[in-house]
């Protein structure tokens, strides 16, 4: 999907809004939608990775990249540590869930985005954390885009995610991710109130081109109809 420009980019350091992070910003003008993606990267991953396909999904938007501050091995980046894979540290999930969510607050007073029309995109580890957001931070997303997730947590009692909407993408053949996770993920947040998609690629835990034209297209539908 190519590499993004970097002459667009608005770059910052974590020393003020508590994520090294990358913010590039959408049209304006007519063609403006308003709408901002937050961009998680997976396991090992980096603010830059995911940009190509937030321009993909949806070229007018704006996208804000954080890093993951979490450093497993010493090397290896996520937003959340766990105690071996597929097995979350649940403590350290919520409180990265709430400073990633102050970050997100602090990151739309700097550069002027729109928290109501805020969709998180995440892959794997960065699925991850935006269901979490989802489920203890819900007021953070208008929706999300979870690329292999699981279900991170079950708060106790569910947050009402009325309005909300989120699609989930899955692979049938995933050797990471067991097929019972999305499911499960899918009911939890229906459970709560949200318009869940819950959509199967025949692959693994690689994500598909396929899936990301549907991720697309989804978007349009709910997110940018005002926009065509």
């Amino acid at each position: 999907m190519g590499t993004e420009s970097s002459s667009s980019n608005k770059e910052a350091t974590g020393a003020d809004l508590g994520f090294v992070h990358k913010f590039v910003p959408g049209e304006k003008g007519e063609q403006a939608s308003g709408l901002t993606l937050l961009m998680l990267h997976g396991t090992g991953g980096h603010e830059s990775d995911l940009l190509p396909l937030g321009h993909f999904i949806a070229p007018s938007a704006s996208l804000l990249s954080p890093r993951g501050n979490v450093l497993e091995g010493g090397t290896t980046t996520r937003f959340f540590r766990r105690f071996e894979e597929g097995v979350f540290d649940v403590e350290d999930l919520k409180i990265r869930t709430a400073e990633l969510a102050e970050f997100v607050k602090r990151a739309a007073g700097v550069y002027g985005f729109s928290i109501d029309r805020l969709v998180a995109v995440g892959y794997s580890n960065g699925a991850n954390i935006a269901a979490s957001l989802l489920l203890l931070k819900p007021q953070i997303l208008a929706g999300a885009i979870l690329f292999r997730p699981m279900v991170p947590l079950v708060p106790e009692p569910l947050p009402d995610l009325s309005g909300k909407r989120v699609l989930i993408c899955s692979g049938v053949i995933d050797q990471v991710v067991a097929r019972s996770e999305p499911e499960k993920l899918e009911k939890l947040l229906g459970s709560a109130g949200a318009d869940v998609n819950l959509n199967w690629v025949n692959g693994g835990h690689s994500v598909m081109q396929e899936e990301v034209e549907s991720a697309k297209s989804w978007l349009q539908s709910y997110f940018l109809k005002a926009s065509v």
